[in-house]
């Protein structure tokens, strides 16, 4: 979840509340993650009031930090990211699975965080 700025009311929560993504213009990421971001309003019976939807994170995030609406992004995505935006993990479970294919056992590396 990102936000922008310390003078938002949410700023300083620790998890931001799900519910609360209803009630702010969202920015809606369209790629192959809309199908994850759905899941998690379904499941937790939300309808978010979107206002715009791309497939670029880097535009949302830039729409974030322009004050146009919150949204949801991978975690990986938000790692030093250079815009002036807040992330803060939801108060509900929102994750998902990424699977590995290789050749062989030879040419692997791996890196876990």
């Amino acid at each position: 979840m990102r936000m922008n700025g310390r003078d938002h009311p949410l700023a300083d929560c620790e998890k931001f509340p799900a519910a609360a993504l209803c009630s702010e213009p969202f920015m809606l990421l369209e790629k192959g993650a809309k199908a994850e971001i759905s899941k998690i309003f379904a499941r937790n019976h939300l309808t978010p009031k979107v206002r715009f939807t791309t497939w670029d994170d880097y535009a949302i995030m830039t729409m974030v930090e322009s004050g146009l609406g919150i949204s949801i992004l991978p975690r990986l995505i938000l790692k030093r990211v250079p815009y002036k935006i807040i992330a803060k993990e939801l108060d509900v479970p929102a994750y998902r699975r990424i699977g590995l294919a290789f050749r062989n056992k030879k040419t692997i590396i791996c890196h876990i965080y």
